[in-house]
């Protein structure tokens, strides 16, 4: 098995996020091109805290990368010696990027409504211009957003339930009242769009956590299709 399969195993045992697993291995890469020798390339197995160091000082001098990013880098070198190679590389020395403080960019009323309204002129499909509005009005992110389910939006109490959100968490958020016909309508639209599908034998939707095989009925349920298809 490959070193990338190793990592990926482990990340998905320990249920981090895809966008963790391709950020740890964007870096990981990083690391095993930068410790290339002409004589070809080097196993992270045979490498240790020295060449961390002098990586993480490169980036920092030569790259002059933000110190986020150097902490990406360091978390995800870490993760691969402790817990896909099972090695400990115990203290590091190396230049640490300095992290800034800086005030936020906030959008006023006025410009949010300008760049809605202009999403809405681009969009060719409406959902665009909801998808936006919703992502705002309920404060989510724009996978969250992508991933609401059917079942997840309840109009009765005005909530939508967000589902494996960041860290793996659920919580639930308003839905605007501003939005509530035009996500009834999306859905209703869904609704024909999924009758169509398995007419067509297809319909069939990946769920989280196995649950296929708990409810192997389920990837065919409209409740488990995702709004914004």
């Amino acid at each position: 098995m490959s070193l990338l399969e190793d990592a990926r195993r482990v990340i998905r045992v320990q249920r981090l996020s895809l966008g963790t697993e391709k950020a740890s291995w964007d870096r990981t890469k990083q690391f095993i091109r930068f410790h290339r020798t002409p004589a070809g390339w080097r196993h992270p197995k045979d490498m240790a805290a020295p060449e961390v160091e002098a990586f993480l000082t490169h980036l920092a001098v030569k790259r002059r990368v933000s110190a986020s990013t150097q902490n990406q880098a360091l978390s995800a070198i870490l993760f691969l010696y402790r817990h896909v190679l099972k090695i400990e590389l115990g203290e590091l020395d190396a230049v640490r990027g300095h992290r800034s403080r800086h005030i936020p960019v906030v959008m006023t009323r006025a410009e949010v409504s300008e760049l809605l309204n202009a999403i809405d002129h681009l969009d060719t499909r409406e959902s665009y211009g909801i998808m936006a509005r919703l992502m705002y009005g309920a404060g989510l992110r724009l996978i969250e957003c992508c991933r609401i389910r059917v079942k997840d939006v309840d109009f009765e109490r005005n909530q939508i339930t967000i589902r494996q959100g960041k860290g793996n968490k659920d919580r639930p958020v308003m839905l605007p009242g501003s939005l509530r016909d035009d996500l009834f309508q999306i859905i209703e639209a869904r609704t024909l769009l999924h009758e169509r599908d398995l007419e067509r034998n297809e319909g069939w939707i990946s769920l989280p956590d196995a649950l296929d095989v708990k409810y192997p009925s389920a990837p065919w349920e409209l409740g488990w299709q995702f709004v914004f298809a």
